[in-house]
């Protein structure tokens, strides 16, 4: 592609994609010559070429294709295959005249395109710079394309680097501010998956333009479907359509797709709705590494009982989700209470309402530095991609972390930030919907819980009455699928009166149901019950409960929520008591 699609095209440059076109954009402007692209850089790319004509490609070819046309010195780099051109007469062009900077007769031609990059960058500098034309007026641009560039400069201490890294990392940092590589035209194209991989002293710099690759949206994925359908090569159950398809493949890359349809295809086995939730779940739980979860649940609000008043708000938000109106939803909900109230059932229950897919966050830290700021960036590029998606992030106080934790060089400061700067971007309002569940949400950093974030602060109590502890038997019972022979549950709450969690009575059906099983019998009878409720022991552990319903009680954003006991106490009195129960807990 000439120079006049890239610039002065400004109806070509509109059918590129956003990166492609800031990719042009920066090149156009003469002030940079070291590009990141990260991302989804493994994917097939699609170009438009007419109004409804794509075409797709991998992005070494779209760059040097599409945006630069194979035109002048295009080189593709990596540590596997060493040094390759787009063209032949390139390499043979390169394989003249790289000869003649040797220093010795007896000079390896092997070295011209080997993997080793203390070998080959030599020469591949030196003849760029031959190549810069003497008159200003003639033009030779040149594109230099390194894949895998984690391997060349990876992420960490600048003292566990080996000579070859230490190498790559000058020679890059130095290309980067070289005037004769700005002014020549030389370009250098570094590829990696996850910036963070990239050693920071490279990516931060302010002489690096980074870029990133996004997944494909709805509208790429069904071009890319129809693409196929007008091939022949995809088939569909009765009543799926492209565009349907489309739509319920969010988080899916083109890559994932082709081979899907290619499966499909190959095994005469039409693609259904169910089939694709199915696969969808597993490509996506594999592209995460085993880092997200997907959470589904039989069960939607009418399977909780009580807690009036926050179902009521997640109903008022799943309403909002099917109309359309993600725009009037929050960031993200905390979900406070104490241990065994049922926070994630509540949660996973609105995930059965909202009808779109909820991920469970699971632990993406690593002992080995860089490790884990690589798997959260892969993580939060899928959680954009899958959009609209809620995400759960269970025992959040210890999941997140907090800004001053210390003694690990600095890796959960970062992942705090970047978890926090991730939560706070308001262009995923409606799009990423965040549940953070803790019963200590005290320990959460303000940073986090504060309007913008997690900014909907939801309160979980054990239910105050026998009613409502009749009321959550009954529901407990459904859910376990229980046969309960006709008896009054009422009496035995009268005489066996603790404070029952909704985890102390499943727990205490559960037991009852085993004492049946041992009778060799498949219904739940009073008996039965009532032992395992007459053997039943409260929890040991009543200041650490009673400080999770105060610091939960702090949280309440409405005293509709509040439990009756605590609904007079003033703010100071809860926080006095909080203070004093954390003395006898000795805690800071």
């Amino acid at each position: 592609m000439t120079d006049q699609y890239i610039y002065r095209n400004h109806d070509y440059i509109k059918i590129l994609p956003a990166w492609a076109q800031e990719l042009a954009s920066k090149y156009g402007s003469k002030t940079a010559n070291l590009y990141i692209l990260h991302g989804n850089i493994r994917d097939l790319l699609p170009h438009q070429r007419k109004e409804s004509e794509f075409v797709f490609t991998r992005v070494q070819e779209y760059i040097s294709e599409i945006l630069f046309g194979n035109q002048n010195i295009i080189v593709f780099y990596d540590f596997s295959s060493g040094v390759t051109f787009c063209k032949p007469e390139m390499e043979q062009d390169y394989l003249t005249t790289v000869p003649k900077f040797a220093s010795n007769a007896d000079i390896d031609t092997s070295d011209f395109t080997s993997s080793d990059p203390n070998k080959c960058f030599p020469y591949m500098e030196k003849y760029f710079l031959s190549k810069i034309p003497s008159e200003k007026r003639e033009k030779c641009r040149m594109v230099l394309i390194i894949d895998y560039a984690e391997h060349l400069v990876p992420a960490g201490d600048l003292i566990r680097l080996s000579d070859t890294d230490r190498y790559c990392m000058v020679t890059f940092n130095r290309w980067a501010t070289d005037p004769k590589f700005i002014n020549g035209d030389i370009s250098i194209i570094l590829l990696t998956e996850n910036l963070a991989d990239i050693s920071s002293r490279l990516s931060g710099s302010p002489s690096t333009v980074k870029i990133s690759v996004p997944f494909p949206d709805m509208k790429v994925r069904e071009s890319y479907l129809f693409y196929k359908e007008k091939k022949g090569r995809l088939l569909l159950d009765r009543g799926l359509t492209c565009e349907r398809l489309a739509s319920i493949t969010s988080g899916l890359n083109l890559m994932n797709l082709n081979r899907l349809t290619a499966e499909s295809y190959e095994d005469n086995n039409p693609l259904s709705l169910e089939i694709m939730r199915q696969k969808k779940k597993e490509i996506i739980e594999n592209e995460a590494g085993g880092l997200l979860e997907f959470m589904e649940t039989s069960y939607n609000l009418s399977s909780v009982s009580g807690h009036d008043f926050v179902k009521k708000r997640f109903k008022n938000a799943a309403k909002a989700i099917k109309i359309g109106r993600r725009d009037v939803l929050p960031m993200g909900y905390l979900i406070a209470g104490p241990v065994g109230t049922g926070k994630s059932f509540m949660v996973s229950a609105f995930a059965g309402e909202i009808g779109i897919p909820m991920v469970k966050f699971r632990n993406f830290r690593t002992k080995w530095q860089g490790e884990t700021e690589s798997n959260l960036e892969k993580v939060l590029n899928i959680l954009v991609a899958m959009s609209p998606v809620a995400v759960m992030i269970d025992e959040a106080d210890a999941f997140l972390g907090d800004r001053s934790q210390e003694g690990d060089s600095g890796t959960s400061n970062r992942v705090f930030a970047q978890i926090a700067s991730f939560m706070g971007n308001t262009e995923y309002r409606g799009k990423i919907i965040w549940f953070l569940i803790t019963c200590r949400p005290d320990l959460i950093p303000i940073d986090l819980k504060r309007q913008g974030r997690a900014e909907e602060h939801l309160a979980l109590f054990y239910p105050e009455s026998n009613k409502d502890r009749e009321d959550l038997f009954k529901t407990l019972v459904k859910k376990l699928d229980l046969d309960i022979r006709n008896f009054s549950i009422a009496d035995l709450f009268k005489k066996y009166n603790h404070e029952y969690s909704g985890a102390d009575l499943e727990a205490l059906l559960v037991r009852a149901k085993l004492l049946a099983a041992m009778d060799e019998r498949i219904f739940v009878r009073r008996e039965d019950m009532e032992e395992a409720m007459g053997d039943f022991v409260p929890a040991a552990y009543p200041y650490e409960v009673e400080l999770q319903n105060l610091v939960a009680v702090l949280e309440c954003t409405s005293k509709e929520m509040i439990p009756t006991r605590f609904q007079k106490m003033q703010r100071s009195q809860v926080i006095s008591s909080i203070q004093e129960l954390k003395l006898v807990l000795r805690e800071k």
